[in-house]
């Protein structure tokens, strides 16, 4: 099972968050008896999306905790960038949290230009909540059952196969644009409005392939109507044991998932993130919600910010490197 430390080097640099608030002179000071009032954690994307449902899984366990309503506020558009660009300019109090994701935070800062903010200076880890596995998903009736095999007959007819996405950016986009470049491969990416209409024409074979969250993926696959051919995480997913890793078969260290964690404004007090980051890490460690997590691969080791913010350093620098390399756009 992946976790937080896969990347042993970059969880032992530590974090410059509580340095760089007191450099601003942004710094708030703390209040022992936070939080007094409701507290909203911001999603950059509609209800229903992992980010929604992890914000969702804490806050009801935060409002419990503090004994003050932590209420989650959808705020979607333009990739995320509606939601980051009011939690980067929100009153750093602790009373506006921002459920920060893959695209919001690493992704979109290198992807478009001119956002207002910049989600790496302007927002601070406080506490990874989750991390998700991506599959890679094909028609259950394609002739190929391996991923050797699928590289095989792409690379033997360049062009020919299309992989779908619902947005330029997300994961799902960059785990096939990963895979082209390292294993040299010719397809063609295929945009969707949403993911409906995208698995409708991959289980009807009128596309060839999707990287899909592991927690959307199970339910096809368990009903026998898509074949998973490969995880992108660096070792394999305890719910699919028998499905190599991309790195296993074709690309040495290839890793791509949908992290998701909690970020507060900068100059929010070191008191406070300690605070939120000591509860939920309590959260996360209940069974109920250890075992929920740990169904669909996505539970990770408690963390500090400065083991958050490390790993946010190391997926910034990664993406910014495949983004570049691929000569991407947002389109």
């Amino acid at each position: 099972m992946h976790n937080l430390f896969q990347q042993r080097r970059y969880l032992l640099t530590a974090s410059a968050a509580v340095l760089a608030c007191a450099l601003t002179g942004k710094v708030w000071a703390a209040d022992p008896s936070y939080p007094q009032k409701s507290v909203s954690i911001l999603v950059a994307y509609a209800p229903g999306g992992q980010g929604d449902t992890f914000a969702r899984i804490v806050s009801d366990r935060l409002s419990a905790a503090y004994k003050q309503s932590v209420v989650v506020e959808n705020k979607p558009g333009v990739s995320g960038t509606v939601g980051t660009r009011l939690a980067a300019a929100a009153k750093p109090d602790g009373y506006t949290l921002f459920l920060g994701q893959t695209g919001e935070i690493t992704v979109n800062r290198v992807l478009m230009k001119d956002l207002g903010y910049d989600p790496m200076k302007d927002l601070v880890p406080v506490v990874m909540i989750g991390n998700a596995p991506l599959v890679l998903l094909v028609p259950a009736d394609a002739p190929y059952n391996s991923l050797s095999d699928l590289i095989a007959r792409i690379r033997a007819q360049p062009g020919a196969f299309s992989y779908g996405t619902v947005g330029a950016g997300t994961p799902g986009h960059l785990a096939a644009v990963a895979l082209g470049l390292g294993a040299n491969l010719d397809m063609v990416n295929v945009p969707y409005k949403g993911v409906g209409p995208l698995i409708s024409d991959l289980m009807g074979a009128r596309l060839q392939m999707f990287f899909s969250s592991a927690s959307a993926a199970m339910p096809q696959i368990r009903g026998g109507k898509l074949k998973p051919l490969a995880v992108t995480t660096t070792t394999r997913m305890h719910a699919l044991p028998d499905v190599p890793t991309v790195a296993e078969i074709a690309v040495p260290g290839f890793s791509y998932t949908l992290w998701g964690g909690l970020f507060v404004p900068l100059g929010t007090s070191s008191a406070i993130i300690d605070s939120i980051n000591r509860e939920v890490n309590a959260i996360m460690a209940t069974p109920d919600i250890r075992a929920r997590f740990e169904t669909d691969d996505q539970a990770v080791a408690a963390n500090t910010p400065a083991q958050f913010a490390a790993y946010v350093r190391a997926e910034a620098v990664k993406y910014e490197k495949l983004i570049t390399d691929a000569k991407l756009k947002y389109e």
